[in-house]
């Protein structure tokens, strides 16, 4: 029997686990038990929590995986590199996960390699962070979370004190960024990489709450972009791949393009974009089994990439209040789109959503180019 260990069980990463069954893999699981879903779906589970890498390295020594695998998650990272490297198998170098889990790292990075990134500055609580050069707005957030947790935008040095405080009470080091804003539409690319060539799958267009926390309400694939616009992306995005060494498995490249047409990098993170955007927005725009792309990347096996014109347009749509929770009744009611997957609904957080992780549910849908 074929094994897969795999990192995390939420919903998004349940999608990893039933794609590695339907190819015939044994799914060895490692995540707390407190909202994973995967625990039902896995052959294995194991209550341990994703950080405990050394004794996820024990476990993975006795039950001998073909490799070792997660999908959107920044904190997975960090055990997938570590257990797959001590054990021989395909996996992004441990030397390298600072810097793509760390956004402060990340930076410094890209600026060694002459990628542009906003100006920024790492800083904790009591800290007197030099902002000599800086222009308002900018936004402050934690150097080592995703999900839009502790995200602030500031439009002058009043609240900047608090805004730090919430940043570095939901960092894991306890540390924060702040960086000037960049102009522009958000926009996000997803790749693939093996042997240190990536490539290109789709660009999908952001869309948030705004200012002052920008908690993503939907995601839509493709983007509306010229060749000329995504040849500009992929060269960004492929230069930022390499000034972080990411050499294998997904990627998630979140940037603007500004008002000039440059493409500035936000982050790049090690993994899949979260949000269903990875799992299953892009087969199902690009008709790229991306997940299976992962899987093969992860236990030594040649990817297959469909080049080509996207098939149809993608989109997920997050419940945040009640008028979303009716756009969904309306587009159930819609012959022009196709919904192929409604979550659990959590109706008593509609109206109270703090960040990504407090969303009441989300649907998927397609709809013709």
């Amino acid at each position: 029997m074929k094994r897969l260990a795999v990192i995390g069980a939420n919903d998004f990463q349940n999608q990893l686990i039933l794609k590695a069954k339907e190819l015939g893999y044994e799914t060895h699981v490692f995540a707390w038990r407190e909202g994973a879903s995967g625990e039902k779906t896995a052959d294995c589970f194991y209550p341990v929590s994703i950080t405990q890498k050394e004794e996820i390295l024990e476990i993975c020594r006795r039950i001998r995986p073909e490799g070792i695998t997660s999908i959107g998650s920044d904190l997975a990272v960090v055990a997938v590199s570590y257990v797959a490297e001590h054990l021989g198998l395909p996996c992004n170098p441990v030397s390298i996960t600072e810097q793509c889990t760390n956004k402060a790292a990340m930076r410094a990075a890209f600026e060694r390699a002459g990628v542009p990134v906003p100006r920024f500055v790492k800083t904790g609580r009591h800290d007197a962070p030099d902002l000599t050069g800086f222009s308002f707005p900018v936004i402050v957030k934690p150097t080592d979370r995703s999900g839009s947790r502790a995200i602030t935008r500031l439009e002058s040095p009043e609240g900047l004190g608090r805004a730090v405080d919430a940043a570095c009470e939901a960092s894991f080091e306890h540390k924060a960024i702040i960086e000037e804003y960049l102009e522009g539409e958000e926009y996000s690319c997803e790749c693939i990489s093996q042997d240190g060539k990536h490539y290109f799958l789709a660009v999908t267009k952001k869309y948030t709450t705004g200012a002052p926390h920008f908690i993503e309400t939907g995601h839509m694939e493709p983007a509306d972009l010229s060749p000329a616009q995504e040849e500009k992306i992929k060269e960004a995005v492929f230069a930022g791949l390499d000034a972080l060494g990411i050499r294998m498995g997904a990627s998630h490249s979140e940037f603007k393009i500004g008002p000039d047409g440059e493409v500035r990098l936000i982050e790049i993170g090690a993994r899949m974009g979260g949000d269903c955007i990875g799992s299953d927005l892009v087969q199902l725009s690009t008709g790229n089994d991306y997940i299976r792309m992962v899987i093969d990347a992860a236990c030594g096996r040649k990817i297959c990439v469909r080049q080509g014109k996207p098939l149809q347009r993608a989109h997920v749509r997050f419940l945040l209040t009640k008028e979303d929770m009716e756009m969904l009744a309306r587009d159930r009611e819609r012959n022009d789109i196709t919904i192929h997957r409604v979550s659990d609904i959590d109706e008593s957080l509609l109206g109270h959503t703090a960040d990504s992780s407090s969303r009441a549910g989300y649907y998927i849908y397609t709809e013709e180019l």
